[in-house]
């Protein structure tokens, strides 16, 4: 990479950390170019350059977020945790994500829900799945998910528990998810049965 390719690379994350974060924060609506372009330190010119329109910008910044929140998935999945410990910090993860996405729906105006809905099927498809695939893969591998489960069942099953965690998730009360969050792990991989004794 040369340094005009450097210099591009670290401008698109400027723009890209501080559209997140203004269109999370305000919604899209009422975000205009000209203040991310101020934010970030760029002309709206560049920003146009790089993205054409404010939609496509929305679009490869909420991209960008996935990435990031998905390449802190992979690294617990790849850390030397216990499975049950990386199952845990993922789905603590993944009800915080939930909830921050949750709260920018109700942002986007009803016209622009079935892009956003599009954009999340289509990322679930091409990336998440994949790494739903490592996680089901390691935890039979490691004696923590049975055999014959399906694929698709543990998806199901998992988004159960995410749900949940989503209920939970609240900014002012994560002792009381942090709390709650070792009970649903025993149900996560015991069920209500619980642990075979010997």
């Amino acid at each position: 990479m040369n340094g005009y390719e450097r210099r591009k690379q670290k401008k698109m994350e400027r723009i890209f950390s501080v559209s997140i974060e203004l269109f999370f924060k305000y919604g899209f609506q009422k975000v205009s170019v000209n203040e991310i372009a101020d934010k970030a330190g760029v002309s709206p010119a560049t920003i146009y350059n790089y993205f054409g329109t404010k939609e496509q910008l929305y679009t490869d910044s909420l991209v960008n977020w996935l990435d990031k929140q998905l390449a802190q998935y992979e690294n617990i999945l790849d850390s030397g945790l216990s499975f049950p410990e990386k199952t845990k910090e993922i789905m603590l993860l993944e009800a915080k994500n939930l909830k921050i996405l949750g709260n920018e729906f109700p942002k986007v105006p009803s016209s622009g829900l079935g892009g956003l809905i599009q954009i999340m099927d289509s990322y679930s498809e091409q990336k998440i799945v994949h790494f739903f695939k490592r996680f089901v893969a390691l935890g039979k591998q490691e004696g923590y998910i049975r055999k014959d489960q399906t694929e698709e069942m543990m998806m199901h099953y998992f988004t159960m528990f995410q749900n949940e965690l989503r209920r939970y998730w609240e900014a002012s009360n994560q002792e009381r998810t942090t709390w709650n969050i070792d009970q649903l792990m025993e149900l996560f991989f015991y069920g209500i049965a619980g642990r075979v004794q010997s």
